[in-house]
């Protein structure tokens, strides 16, 4: 009895202990890298917890301009226009970079396919469409492809993975530029949609003949080929740490707001389709707490959780650009 009543002092003389909880959504491109990122956070910070949707950059950019949210995700950079209704200054903090890869699956042909710019617009315009055609055959010397008809799959929803992607084939294809354009969501002119990474992953894996475009880490995951481009230079490169890293070496003057696009950079190592991906933060946040949390977090970061990024298939920020992340960081309250 005299224990039962020591307990239930004790327990009245600790007060609760009370948890701030953070909400975002967005992108899925870095939402393997943002799950690891918050868990970790949240072990070094167990008052904290920090909530991620993963439902694609439009639905993030949205959020971010209602006031839904306490931080948005995109891969692709707001727009002047967008940027003009939002209530306060919204900062875009990139995080790591990372590589939207061609990822199919063709019978008979488990290794690495090469794509010519001109071959991959062909085949997302609905030009080219079945494996053994001259245009995929002729960059693959000895590879046999099959009589078989191409599965375009590309993504459903509001992506800021299909900004990167349309936005290289908008580089390379002037016909692609102007039939399709560049956008979070655009009209494809053929295939069918996925919701997410992970629901354009799970199509091409149950779909003979299918081709889409992923982030790297969800073809790593998955077990999923994916193949290599012919850059700017004239060399075949698959995706990579060390090849997306040689892209965001290419740009030699990062913006001040950071909204800046690498696809098609420069350099025979540069890997073409290559982004950064940036976190979308209110310079004001509604709750100051909160402000000074997400100050801290980008903090961490920026020090400590770019180490994690190469685990999950993902390149680190250039310390030119972790530096300057660091003065704006500041802005954060």
């Amino acid at each position: 009895m005299l224990r039962r009543i020591a307990l239930l002092c004790l327990a009245v003389a600790v007060p609760a202990f009370a948890q701030t909880t953070l909400n975002g959504a967005g992108a899925t491109f870095p939402y393997p890298m943002y799950s690891k990122w918050f868990s970790e956070y949240h072990k070094a910070h167990p008052d904290i917890q920090i909530n991620y949707q993963s439902i694609g950059s439009g639905g993030g950019i949205r959020q971010v301009l209602a006031g839904t949210v306490d931080f948005g995700a995109s891969d692709g950079p707001m727009s002047d226009e967008q940027l003009a209704q939002a209530k306060t200054k919204i900062l875009h903090v990139p995080t790591v970079l990372g590589a939207v890869v061609p990822a199919y699956n063709v019978p008979g042909v488990s290794g690495e396919i090469k794509f010519t710019p001109q071959a991959l617009a062909g085949i997302f315009l609905g030009k080219i469409t079945k494996w053994n055609d001259d245009a995929i055959a002729a960059a693959n010397p000895g590879v046999k492809f099959p009589d078989k008809p191409i599965i375009i799959v590309h993504r459903s929803d509001g992506s800021g993975t299909t900004y990167i992607f349309t936005d290289y084939l908008s580089k390379v294809s002037p016909e692609w530029q102007a039939q399709v354009g560049k956008n979070t969501s655009v009209k494809w002119p053929v295939g069918v949609g996925g919701k997410g990474n992970e629901g354009v992953a799970g199509m091409i894996r149950q779909m003979s003949g299918a081709i889409g475009y992923i982030e790297l880490i969800y073809a790593v995951q998955n077990n999923i080929a994916y193949g290599s481009l012919k850059n700017g230079a004239g060399n075949f490169v698959k995706a990579s740490l060390d090849s997306v890293t040689a892209a965001a070496a290419a740009v030699k003057s990062m913006p001040a707001d950071f909204r800046v696009s690498i696809t098609n950079a420069p350099g025979k190592d540069s890997y073409p389709i290559s982004s950064f991906t940036w976190l979308l933060i209110p310079e004001q946040s509604k709750d100051a707490s909160k402000g000074k949390i997400l100050a801290d977090f980008l903090s961490w970061m920026v020090e400590g959780g770019q180490k994690m990024a190469a685990e999950l298939s993902y390149a680190p920020l250039p310390e030119s650009v972790a530096a300057k992340v660091k003065v704006e960081i500041k802005q954060v309250r």
